[in-house]
Order: structure tokens, then sequence, then C-alpha cells
């Protein structure tokens, strides 16, 4: 509908704090009144490398932050049965099932104490589909606002920018508000406490297991000059909020196991890796679009293959 997008970032890159990048971002609020930026996954993934990494780096600060949730994902975590591909969707994710959505919203209230966490106050937006009855976006709106959390439904979808406008609203409401965005930790805290921080206060971990591995790995960086300099970008499943994907809702009464660390000096990236999590490939020190070109004259394009 006429509003500028910037894509500035490939997928590895983006992948990695699963961020667009600072110069976008920049380039972006000079253009601006309102800026938009997304962290990848959910609060505890995306935001939290936002929060403790990427605006640490950048000096920015965000006015507010938008959750976004679907029924759907809530009745995934109130027990509905697991998706599978190649299979039709459970009856479960398109019939009315209000005991789902409710119990399911015990992982949405923390990734709204996690955005709190940060100082910044959260926005709830209920991503709706077709099949969302009235009386389920209604279980989602009571258990944000029991919260204290802005929640608002967005029909964007379907009707575009008409859709999102209550969305709209309620942002730039939370945007007015005073907040006390601060990181987690400080430059100089220990990877290992670092570690520890995130699993307790952000994955609501009763603490962290390392590996001897692990430990060794930690030790020897922690002794690095630039230490401080260093971001921290955990590694874990995307579909828990603990290190165990089979683990829905909110779990509790568990510990972050730390299996391995790993080192990227060119991107200045300390990661942990917890739990059973295949990684995505490095790339190739000479990019395939070098070899692409194109006959001014004949409008040929050669190596795409």
């Amino acid at each position: 509908e006429g509003q500028p997008v910037l894509v500035h970032s490939g997928p590895f890159g983006n992948i990695a704090l699963g961020q667009s990048s600072i110069i976008a971002d920049r380039v972006a609020l000079k253009l601006s009144d309102v800026h938009i930026t997304e962290s990848g996954f959910g609060s505890e993934i995306g935001y939290e490398k936002f929060w403790n990494v990427k605006c640490r780096i950048s000096g920015l600060k965000p006015d507010a932050a938008v959750i976004v949730a679907t029924v759907r994902a809530l009745k995934h975590h109130g027990g509905a049965p697991q998706p599978m591909p190649g299979r039709p969707l459970p009856e479960e994710y398109t019939r009315e099932d209000v005991g789902l959505v409710e119990a399911g919203c015990v992982n949405l209230l923390r990734h709204i104490g996690v955005v709190r966490r940060s100082g910044v106050p959260p926005v709830v937006c209920i991503n709706a589909f077709a099949s969302d009855t009235k009386d389920e976006i209604a279980a989602v709106r009571r258990a944000c606002e029991a919260a204290g959390a802005r929640v608002a439904l967005s029909e964007h979808w379907g009707k575009g920018g008409e859709g999102a406008l209550e969305l709209a609203d309620a942002v730039m409401d939370a945007c007015a508000e005073p907040n006390n965005f601060a990181p987690l930790y400080a430059p100089e805290v220990p990877f290992a406490e670092r570690i520890d921080r995130v699993a307790r206060e952000v994955y609501g971990a009763d603490g962290v297991d390392f590996t001897p591995t692990a430990q060794r790995k930690l030790k020897e960086l922690q002794e690095r000059p630039d230490a401080a300099e260093l971001g921290l970008c955990m590694v874990k499943t995307q579909y828990s909020l603990s290190d165990d994907p089979a683990r829905k809702g909110a779990p509790t009464g568990w510990r972050l196991r730390v299996r391995d660390v790993m080192f990227f000096g060119g991107a200045g990236l300390v990661v942990p890796v917890a739990g059973d999590i295949s990684l995505m490939p490095g790339t190739g020190s000479r990019p395939a679009f070098r070899k692409v070109d194109v006959d001014v004259e004949t409008g040929q394009v050669t190596g795409l293959f």
C-alpha cells in the first residue's frame, strides 16, 4: 500500500541473530517517523538477541515490542496434536476449542514477561485466521489484558492496512509510554554468567549444566582480551521455551544443557549450543551471484545454473 520495505541482510546473516541489519534500521529511521524491524522466532530467541546483542552494537532502543500470536499456535501449546507435514491439519486447529486456547496462553504470557523484563511495553498482535471464532479471540484478549498488556486483533491478511488499524493504534499508544529499556547483562559479565541469566530470566530454566567441552571452550574464550566486546548468540530449539522441542506451554523444573560452544571471530559471536539441534551449513567464500552476468546486447543471462 505504498510503504517502503528495506530488506538488507542475507538469509545466513538473518538466521544467526534473526534480525535485519543495523544499516537498514538507520536508513529507515532517517526516512520515516515510525520504523518497524523484525526479530525472528519468539521473544526468547530473536528478541533476546535484538535486546542484548543488536541494540548494544547499534545503540538504538525500541519504543515498543509487538508479540505476534495466533489462535492455532496457542492451541498447539495448550495440548493440540502436533501437525505433521503432508497430512491434513488436525481438526482441533479449525474447530472452536476455547479450553485449548486458554491453556496455551501460558506460553504467550511468558513471552509478554520477557518483553517486560527488557523494560519495553509489549503489544500482542492476534494474527487472525478465518477459522478463529469470536470466543477464542476473546479468550486471548482476556489473558493479555489480565496481564496488563495491550492486545489488538489484526486482519491484514484479508483487509490490508485497514485490517491492521487496531494494531497500529495500540503500537502508537505503547510507543508514547516511557520505558526503561536496558540490557540483561553488562558487556564485562563472564560468558557463563550471561548464559545463566538468559536461561533463568528468559527461558525460565532453574539453571545451566555445561558439558566438559563447553566449560573448556568458555574458559578459553573468557581469557581473550576482547571478551567484553563479543556478543552471546544462544542456540536452542525454536519449538519450545526450553531446550526440548517436545515441551510446550511454559515449562518449569528443568535445566538448560549446553553441550558445546562455538566461536565466530569475524562476526564477534560466542555461540553456546543447547539441546539437539541441527545447525545451518556455512557458505563458501565466493558467492554464486559473482558468476551471474547479463549480455547487454542480447539480454541473455548466464551463470544461473
